[in-house]
């Protein structure tokens, strides 16, 4: 998706039965505009991560199927896949054989746990590596138990490995293979939390909003709510002392520096947790704007798209798709001073695409593609990283960015 966003031509391949996974991950679902159209809607889930692709239905257990593979393999600078190791390897669409095809080819794997090691051959869902990765573990308030990160970032890192391999490939001529793993960036994802411990073998602990190394740097409630408070250096604690009318915090030794108060962190977040809920949340918020004082409110997510800087951006999208009509996706997050990204179009139906990517891109004939819808039966008892997983290709030569 994200390579898509920066215009790429994106060709996701599906398993002709029932397609991606995340197609049946509902509800909540939208709602098809047809109201005679009985068949399943499209799940918010799906919507959410696939603007900007087409997609084709190939079955890779048939010659034709791992054939027409190839061909776009010819014509792509890129490939994405997450099955378990080795097993396009078996059929013929490992990265040693297509980068015969295209040696400019960028084949990029994303697994559970790598393509080497005593793991590697495990399935690997996102909230299981975040356990065993020690993300959830550090996730949660101090006296309850761990909770799971919201989201995936693995695809971030991909991305940008990706773009790396686009530039080493603009010098070489040549593509190389990608393997990203959930794994590995859980565990880059620790940041100063595996340095703590690597540096000097501390052992981390949940500790909800707040921050091992900086105070105060947290949530706090207030009359009718709570808000968030960053004061990350000893300056931004004065005006904050001056602003909630507490200017004897600032003076009182226990509080002089921040490594002072990291070490009296309960006698201060005491102090300050008294004095923040004696107002409304829109009060402090006031009295905090335009203060240097890094702070928010904690929003839903109604009050979040409600947002006016989040209005200002762009970060709501309208999209007219095929089969739920008017959708509202988010924006690219993204901007460029020479490009005006845009959600180009909707996430794409079952196959939409097929007979499109057969015909004009790849010039099979009316004729072969007959044969092939004729002969075209589901996939769906092949082992993949997450069951029928899909490979997506990019156009990269496309790109506007």
């Amino acid at each position: 998706m994200l390579l898509g966003d920066l215009g790429a031509e994106v060709i996701k391949v599906e398993n002709p039965k029932i397609g991606d996974d995340t197609r049946t991950w509902g509800p909540p679902w939208a709602t098809n505009k047809d109201p005679n159209d009985r068949s399943t809607p499209e799940s918010a889930y799906f919507l959410s991560i696939n603007r900007n692709k087409k997609s084709i239905t190939v079955n890779l257990k048939s010659p034709s199927g791992i054939d027409i593979i190839k061909d776009l393999v010819k014509q792509s600078d890129i490939l994405v896949e997450n099955y378990i190791p080795g097993k396009l390897d078996k059929m013929g669409l490992g990265f040693n054989e297509l980068s015969k095809i295209n040696p400019q080819l960028i084949y990029a794997s994303i697994t559970g746990y790598g393509q080497t090691g005593p793991y590697s051959n495990n399935a690997g869902y996102d909230v299981v590596i975040e356990a065993e990765a020690g993300l959830m573990y550090i996730t949660g308030e101090e006296d309850g138990p761990p909770v799971k990160v919201g989201v995936a970032i693995t695809g971030l890192y991909t991305h940008g490995a990706i773009m790396a391999a686009l530039i080493s490939r603009s010098k070489t001529n040549l593509g190389q293979r990608i393997d990203c793993s959930l794994i590995e960036c859980q565990v880059a994802s620790l940041a100063n939390i595996a340095s703590n411990y690597l540096i000097s073998n501390q052992e981390a602990k949940r500790m909800g909003t707040s921050h091992p190394s900086i105070v105060p740097y947290q949530v706090f409630p207030t009359k009718d709510g709570f808000i968030m408070i960053g004061a990350g250096n000893d300056k931004q604690f004065k005006i904050l002392c001056n602003i909630i009318d507490r200017d004897e915090l600032m003076n009182d030794p226990r509080f002089a520096t921040n490594s002072d108060r990291v070490l009296h962190r309960k006698e201060l977040v005491s102090l300050l947790e008294e004095r923040f809920k004696n107002e409304t949340t829109d009060h402090w918020l006031s009295l905090l704007f335009d203060k240097e004082i890094p702070f928010g409110p904690i929003n839903n997510i109604q009050r979040t798209f409600e947002h006016p800087q989040i209005l200002a951006r762009g970060m709501i999208q309208e999209v007219d798709h095929p089969k739920a009509g008017k959708i509202k996706l988010t924006g690219i997050p993204v901007k460029y001073s020479k490009e005006d990204l845009k959600i180009r179009s909707p996430p794409p139906t079952l196959g939409q695409h097929t007979r499109e990517i057969l015909s004009n891109l790849l010039h099979y004939t009316n004729e072969q593609i007959a044969i092939l819808e004729e002969n075209d039966t589901s996939d769906d008892e092949f082992e993949s990283n997450i069951p029928r997983t899909t490979e997506t290709f990019c156009k990269y030569t496309k790109c506007n960015t």
